[in-house]
């Protein structure tokens, strides 16, 4: 493990390396759980087996033992500090892939330009948060989404209630049985991820 300082506090990050790496998977969790989450495990699984190293970020709310995630600046202030230090300290000259679940692919997305990511990685991007009873339909997320310009992935269970967003020219969706846990077909997760950066870096 790394502990990475941040403007918001020590970012935890669990690295996995493997020997000569073809590039590096940079992956966020979502906003109540951590890097344990089961398609995460799997995309890293993926990942390892495609040779590529994959670095595992705990945003400095968790690390701190809080459940509730901080605002979106500071995820990404975070997050920008953690890749620029991996950058500077572990990776070499190989590609970076970012990513992460839910709200980390959120974060991902927003920071991709920053980050010089060679593509982005969304586990169950979610699209539109399920309406509230009487509520207002909320907004849709679609624009973090098309403003990132690197190919992207996002994997997305077909029965998800925040819905599964469009392809596009750079954009792959892959759905897959479940819902927002992808916990249904883990293996058709896996092998989403796998074909995805296999091309990558081809």
């Amino acid at each position: 493990m790394l502990d990475i300082e941040t403007p918001h506090g020590p970012a935890r990050v669990h690295l996995r390396r493997v020997e000569s790496p073809r590039g590096w998977l940079v992956l966020g969790h979502g906003a109540g759980g951590g890097v344990q989450s089961r398609d995460l495990v799997a995309a890293t699984e993926a990942a390892l087996e495609t040779g590529f190293a994959v670095a595992l970020v705990e945003q400095p709310y968790r690390v701190a033992g809080r459940k509730s995630p901080a605002p979106a600046r500071q995820l990404d202030a975070a997050w920008l500090a953690v890749v620029e230090r991996l950058r500077g300290e572990v990776v070499n000259d190989e590609p970076v892939v970012t990513g992460g679940r839910s709200a980390g692919a959120r974060v991902a997305c927003r920071t991709a330009q920053e980050t010089g990511t060679a593509g982005v990685l969304c586990l169950a991007f979610p699209l539109v948060p399920p309406r509230r009873s009487g509520g207002k339909p909320a907004e849709s997320r679609l624009p973090e989404l098309d403003a990132v310009a690197v190919p992207t992935l996002v994997v997305q269970g077909e029965r998800d209630p925040f819905g599964v967003p469009p392809g596009s020219a750079t954009r792959t969706v892959v759905k897959v049985s479940g819902d927002h846990s992808l916990r249904s077909d883990l293996p058709a997760v896996a092998a989403a991820v796998r074909d995805w950066l296999d091309r990558i870096v081809a």
